[in-house]
């Protein structure tokens, strides 16, 4: 868990994130800017630097692609198009900016350059705040969004062009392992415990028995 912004992010639940949107965001701005960040799984960078064009067309309808820039991304690696949820469209359609092909998504102060990154993580850490949410920053998105899809059995492969991580080791070190899911494989190991007849559960009619292939 994340302290005094040390540590990793932490994964957010169902309820913390039902919370957040409900009682912890206060504009729509703020709850558009959220949104994109944990139903694309984008970083924080990646989300302020979008622009108007790459999530409304011309005539100011959603598309159904959100286009993240090769340019705007870590490592300027590849742009990657996320498609978008019915969950997003409902933020996008309430946020609805006035369409302007080069004008970003979500502006700075006075409408100059892009909001900055510092800015919407103070966003997200105050309405963590206001909900007590403890541990989580703007990565709390990108992680909760990647350990779900993680969990959910979609390929690594196909997580991680989502993600746009450079390799699957980098992408499993954002994946957050449950605390059920570790008791689950800790479970699996009682079927090393003998029956209470002291026979062995590998035992079987077919087992080898070297007495009997020695006579």
């Amino acid at each position: 868990m994340k302290i005094d912004r040390h540590g990793k992010a932490k994964v957010l639940s169902p309820d913390e994130i039902e919370r957040l949107f409900s009682e912890g965001l206060l504009s729509i701005r703020d709850k558009a800017l959220c949104a994109v960040m944990l139903y694309t799984a984008c970083r924080v960078t990646e989300c302020v630097t979008l622009k108007v064009k790459d999530v409304y067309d011309s005539k100011g309808r959603i598309r159904p692609e959100l286009i993240i820039r090769k340019g705007n991304t870590k490592g300027k690696l590849a742009t990657r198009t996320i498609p978008v949820l019915d969950d997003l469209i409902h933020y996008l359609k309430l946020y609805q900016p006035k369409y302007s092909p080069d004008r970003y998504l979500f502006p700075g102060r006075w409408g100059r350059g892009h909001l900055n990154p510092e800015y919407a993580s103070l966003i997200f850490r105050e309405a963590c705040f206001r909900v007590d949410i403890e541990g989580a920053s703007t990565h709390s998105c990108r992680r909760t969004a990647l350990t779900l899809m993680s969990n959910a059995k979609i390929p690594l492969r196909i997580i991680q062009e989502i993600s746009g991580h450079r390799s699957l080791e980098q992408l499993q070190n954002y994946l957050e392992v449950e605390p059920s899911q570790v008791r689950g494989a800790i479970a699996a190991l009682s079927m090393l415990t003998p029956p209470k007849d002291g026979s062995s559960k590998f035992d079987s009619a077919d087992s080898y028995n070297p007495k009997l292939s020695a006579e």
